[in-house]
């Protein structure tokens, strides 16, 4: 005799289903990174080139560099550490565009060699990272907003500009008034700070956007900048890199550099983008919350097909005896008939489980049973499996008594 073969039920999810769920979240992640694209496109050009002496963008510096080339300075652009410390000479100013983008070896070998030098060196907008190196004696204090400020100091080229475009990073100086010139202070603290070394000096300026070509002309911007980069007939424009090969040179350095370049690193990443991903995550998680949403009880939900009780009863039965369990299912037929037969013989349903409301009413009606039926309606688990259809068929004719008596 054959049997008919029957196909599991499946419980994949169809992709119709798949897609109907996730095409939301693919269409705005899809917005999002075209916007993104299109976002990066257009500032593209804007960023190009940026505080690059060659560049004629809002954001280059050709429009200074012309100004000094007029004023007989000759302008050398690098872009790696070797090229500029060959450059170091008494009549030259450095110009430190990314003071942040150097090493702490890097940074230490360009100090040494300018300031033995007799150089002046400028550094724009150093942090943390690199203003206690290339200007021995200075702190950063705070960020400050980028605006017009006045000088407040003796500084002969400051007092000469008058008010400039400054701010971005604030500092703080531990050297003596004599030796450090402290101008266009931003809530208490300078934004330039002018170091008198032994035969140069540092000049370190806390934004960089008096040299822009798009700001050059507004207040006393190109008067401050012709003056603290004009100052010798030589300007070595250092755009630090990360091809430069000093960078690979530094990788023997001990552990707490490395760790140093590290945070560097981390440090290149536009703030914007951090920003971004944090909103990502906020908005996954709050995605999270919304597809997980309870609004009120479940609701009871036709199924599509017809599903007959028998088939219930023996799939669960089939669970049951393939996990052995003859203790569970021992209990949910006594805890059934028990709930049928409480009824018939007048129990209230809250005891029926109760032995000592449900026996009595029991024996009272089968007084001539002959059986014991603790045992029967709560006893102990069966040993095996014939003892639990035993069981079954006993109290299937024990229901059966109970009714037609």
């Amino acid at each position: 005799m054959s049997r008919t073969p029957t196909s599991p039920t499946s419980t994949a999810v169809p992709a119709r289903v798949v897609w109907t769920r996730t095409r939301g979240l693919l269409l705005a992640l899809a917005v999002l990174v075209i916007g993104a694209i299109a976002l990066a496109a257009v500032r593209a050009g804007d960023h190009h080139g940026r505080l690059d002496p060659r560049s004629a963008d809002k954001l280059g510096s050709r429009a200074v560099a012309e100004l000094l080339k007029g004023q007989g300075v000759t302008i050398t652009p690098v872009t790696t550490l070797a090229e500029a410390t060959a450059a170091a000479d008494p009549d030259t100013t450095l110009l430190v565009t990314t003071p942040d983008l150097l090493t702490p070896r890097q940074q230490r070998t360009l100090t040494s060699a300018f300031s033995d030098a007799g150089s002046r060196t400028v550094l724009l907008a150093p942090g943390p990272a690199s203003v206690g190196t290339l200007a021995p004696g200075v702190t950063t204090a705070s960020e400050a907003p980028v605006s017009n400020l006045q000088p407040a100091c003796d500084l002969p080229a400051a007092e000469r500009a008058g008010s400039v475009l400054l701010g971005g990073v604030t500092y703080r100086s531990s050297l003596p008034a004599s030796q450090a010139h402290l101008c266009y202070p931003s809530d208490g603290d300078p934004t330039l700070v002018q170091i008198e070394g032994t035969n140069g000096d540092t000049v370190v300026l806390g934004a960089p956007d008096l040299l822009y070509n798009d700001r050059l002309d507004e207040q006393g911007n190109a008067s401050l900048a012709l003056q603290l980069l004009g100052s010798r007939t030589h300007l070595v424009w250092y755009l630090p890199s990360l091809s430069d090969p000093s960078l690979a040179e530094g990788s023997t350095d001990e552990s707490s550099e490395e760790g140093d370049v590290t945070e560097g690193f981390l440090s290149l990443v536009p703030s914007g983008w951090l920003w971004g991903t944090l909103q990502l995550v906020v908005a996954a998680l709050l995605a999270a919350v919304w597809r997980a949403r309870r609004l009120g009880p479940l609701v009871t939900e036709r199924l599509p097909v017809a599903i007959r009780a028998s088939e219930t009863t023996e799939g669960r039965a089939r669970l049951y005896r393939r996990a052995g369990a003859r203790d569970r299912a021992a209990t949910v037929l006594r805890t059934a008939t028990r709930t049928r037969i409480a009824p018939l013989l007048g129990v209230a349903p809250r005891d029926a489980h109760a032995p000592d409301s449900l026996l009595p009413a029991v024996s009272a009606r089968l007084p001539e049973s002959g059986r014991d039926l603790r045992e029967l309606l709560f006893g102990p688990a069966p040993a095996d499996d014939a003892a639990l259809i035993r069981l079954a068929d006993q109290l299937d004719a024990l229901e059966r008594e109970v009714r037609t008596s």
